[in-house]
């Protein structure tokens, strides 16, 4: 992506306030007549003081009030700039937050969280920035530009050839400067990245950091990444620092240049004293507006790749979205139908294959199988965390995938292995299965999964902070938060995927009462390591290498003698204490 269409992207995201935008450029335009008329008028003075001194008083009145109107205008531009900037850059978070929370597992295991959160941070800040510096600099200086060349060769072509040459002299330097750090400045960026991907890691799995004694080595490899950095961005600062002298010397002789040829003009009469005088502040005007143009040029060049990241982002598609005219899903009856089912991550290497079953309403049905063997790939396609490479998942005779992602997700509850926690409060994590569930709602759910005892003897309750990803609760206790949240969410089919796996024997007894009274006339999967979970459901899917190699009920499994009776007799499974001995 070029300068040019970078910028114009970022200048694009204003569309939504596009009237207010016209406005303040409108007002810009105003600003850049204000800068053309000043040395103008000031050339006037000179010229009205150095005959009579007549018009003198009438054209300093007039300087003034054109100075003063410019004020004026810049105090309303700067104002109104500032707002706008400071709207659309929470729009432009609130983009880019939405987008990427509604993106695939695919896409999040693509970008650790460390970079994402610095692709949107800095990617926003510079947004606002270069907004700012539009509305209160780049379009004046533009605007000025293109008003003060035609002038200056209306007034004195020969003049007027000088500053032409310094804007030539600014834009070859600048394009120079441009072409031969910008892939070096991509690998800075990218450095960057590197650090705070690395920063994120450490900070998400500080105990395992702490317990294993790594602080130091992670510092050591944080430090080397940053002097790669340091090393990778002095030639590039070294390349603009040697941009900045050149643009100055430019700028200086042009001034000289005006000098000495206005001299040996105004002594062939070809112009007066104020004629130089206008030109000298054109001149002035237009290095100042040059320099700040090489300034935005020079923060859009460093600024380019964190932008282009974050485009990046917003421009990635949704793999899994909505399809045109899908429909919204009902409450369902729960019927789940598996038809010639194949998917795989990686297409060379399926990880399920044709895989055929259907789930009664109201049934429980058991995924088993060793370790890789799909289960927890297979229930994904069920709320279409992917959809499959081949066949079709229903739900009450409803493809999933011409049903809206939004009432398909709202029928179903999911128990994840890993609880997943919010760092909010207790009562907050429970209120993501139902913001609307009042306290009575609440207490039955908490009382159900046998949370109750253990929020009791939190110092706040309900209102205890959970910290970051639940650290501060036991892997029991987030389990049965987990289970209460699902309870609330009152979902018609329910996918506990090793749900009780955090939990001892005794407490997943009490808590498998509160699932058996939670999965009364709803369609339930388990993946599960107990035999107790195992023996008492509707359907057994034994599972190998992504393809269903066995199915039935317990007895019947163990009576075949196949893989399901191997992992029994291997001890794959768990027994429960109370009823398995």
């Amino acid at each position: 992506m070029s300068f040019l269409r970078l910028y114009l992207r970022v200048i694009g995201l204003l569309a939504p306030e596009r009237k207010l935008a016209i406005t303040l450029a409108l007002a810009n335009l105003a600003l850049a007549g204000v800068f053309f008329l000043e040395p103008v008028l000031f050339g006037r003075v000179v010229d009205a003081l150095s005959g009579s001194g007549r018009r003198a008083p009438r054209l300093i009145a007039l300087w003034a009030g054109v100075g003063f109107a410019g004020v004026l205008a810049n105090v309303w531009v700067s104002l109104h700039a500032d707002r706008l900037a400071h709207r659309r850059r929470l729009a432009a978070i609130a983009l880019f937050f939405e987008h990427a929370a509604s993106m695939p597992l695919s896409f999040h295991g693509e970008y650790h969280t460390g970079r994402l959160s610095r692709i949107m941070n800095v990617g926003v800040g510079n947004l606002f920035n270069l907004w700012l510096s539009f509305f209160r600099e780049h379009l004046a200086t533009l605007l000025s530009i293109v008003v003060m060349v035609p002038v200056a060769l209306a007034l004195n072509w020969k003049l007027a050839l000088l500053m032409i040459a310094l804007l030539v002299c600014f834009s070859v330097f600048n394009a120079v400067a441009v072409r031969r750090t910008h892939r070096a400045q991509g690998e800075v960026e990218e450095l960057h990245q590197e650090i705070a991907t690395r920063a994120g890691d450490v900070f998400g799995n500080v105990t395992v950091v702490q317990s294993f004694t790594r602080l130091a080595a992670e510092s050591r490899a944080l430090r080397e990444l940053m002097t790669r950095t340091l090393d990778a961005q002095y030639p590039v600062l070294r390349g603009w620092a040697i941009l900045s002298v050149l643009n100055r010397a430019a700028s200086t002789l042009t001034i000289v240049a005006i000098f000495a040829v206005g001299a040996a003009l105004h002594a062939r009469g070809e112009i007066s004293v104020g004629g130089i005088v206008s030109f000298v502040g054109f001149s002035m005007l237009l290095i100042g507006r040059l320099e700040q143009f090489a300034t935005f040029l020079s923060n859009l060049f460093f600024q380019s790749q964190s932008l282009r990241d974050f485009f990046t982002v917003l421009d990635r598609k949704a793999e899994i979205e909505d399809r045109p005219g899908a429909i919204e899903l009902p409450r369902v009856r729960g019927e789940v139908v598996f038809k010639h089912v194949s998917f795989g991550y990686d297409p060379v290497q399926p990880a399920l294959h044709d895989l055929n079953f259907r789930a009664a309403p109201g049934s429980t049905i058991a995924l088993v199988g060793p370790t890789g063997a799909g289960k927890s790939t297979a229930l994904s396609l069920l709320y279409r965390a992917y959809d499959p490479s081949a066949g079709r998942v229903t739900i009450d005779g409803h493809d999933v995938r011409e049903v809206t992602l939004e009432s398909l997700r709202r029928n179903i509850g999911v128990v994840f292995q890993d609880a997943g926690m919010f760092y909010r409060s207790i009562l907050e994590n429970l209120r993501v299965g139902n913001p609307e569930a009042d306290d009575a709602a609440i207490a039955s759910a908490v009382a159900a999964a046998e949370a109750a005892a253990f929020i009791a003897r939190k110092p706040e309750g309900l209102e205890t902070l959970v910290a970051e990803r639940g650290r501060s609760l036991s892997g029991g206790e987030r389990q049965r938060l987990a289970i209460a949240r699902a309870m609330l969410k009152d979902a018609p089919i329910l996918i506990l995927d090793e749900a009780t796996s955090a939990l001892d024997n005794a407490t997943e007894a009490r808590i498998q009462r509160a699932l058996d009274r939670l999965t009364v006339g709803r369609t339930t999967f388990v993946i599960a390591h107990r035999l107790s979970t195992v023996r008492h459901a509707d359907l057994i899917l034994v599972l190998d290498q992504g393809r269903l190699v066995e199915q039935g009920k317990f007895e019947d499994l163990i009576r075949q003698g196949g893989l399901f009776a191997q992992l029994a007799e291997e001890g794959k499974f768990v027994a429960d204490a109370e009823e398995d001995g």
